[in-house]
């Protein structure tokens, strides 16, 4: 059974060409509907940018089959996480990413209303969101991997579902 993905306005950066000098970029509101609607996209969400096995293994993963996704249907490939737009999208230069978007969800609303909101005081961090990843197919959640053991302050960072391979086996075994 699929819902609807939560409504919500991420507040995004974007380069304005028409701006010139050191900070050529502009705030952007993207809804829930322009990510979504009319479109299928999988969303990988993460504890946070710079972390270890985000950026070593989990955000790579994606970027290494983005094209794959896109030949077997898929229209576009985002990464959430509960950081600001500046995390994002630093991190988003360190890591090279080419194809995937950085989508922050700087206020853990999506995450929050995902259900997918947790504490990581234990770490430091405060509230960010659970590994997971979903399909989404205008609008409705066809499919979620969630990483097991989901708590506030959970000890553990599992990352055994979520991850691009599971992704885009679901993906060309349901084309």
């Amino acid at each position: 059974m699929s819902h609807k993905v939560p409504s919500i306005t991420f507040k995004t950066r974007v380069r304005d060409e028409s701006v010139e000098g050191p900070n050529p970029f502009r705030w952007q509101d993207v809804t829930s509907d322009d990510i979504f609607n009319g479109k299928k996209v999988v969303v990988f969400a993460l504890p946070g940018a710079f972390t270890p096995t985000c950026s070593s293994t989990h955000l790579p993963g994606y970027e290494k089959h983005y094209q794959e996704m896109r030949d077997a249907g898929i229209d576009e490939v985002y990464c959430l996480s509960v950081n600001d737009a500046f995390t994002m999208f630093q991190w988003g230069i360190h890591q090279g990413v080419q194809n995937v978007k950085l989508l922050p969800d700087g206020s853990g609303d999506f995450s929050r209303l995902m259900g997918m909101l947790v504490r990581k005081d234990n770490l430091g961090f405060g509230l960010r969101s659970w590994r997971y990843s979903m399909l989404v197919d205008n609008g409705e959640i066809q499919k979620v991997f969630s990483e097991a053991g989901k708590q506030d302050n959970a000890p553990a960072d599992p990352f055994e579902v979520s991850d691009a391979d599971t992704m885009l086996a679901y993906i060309k075994s349901n084309a």
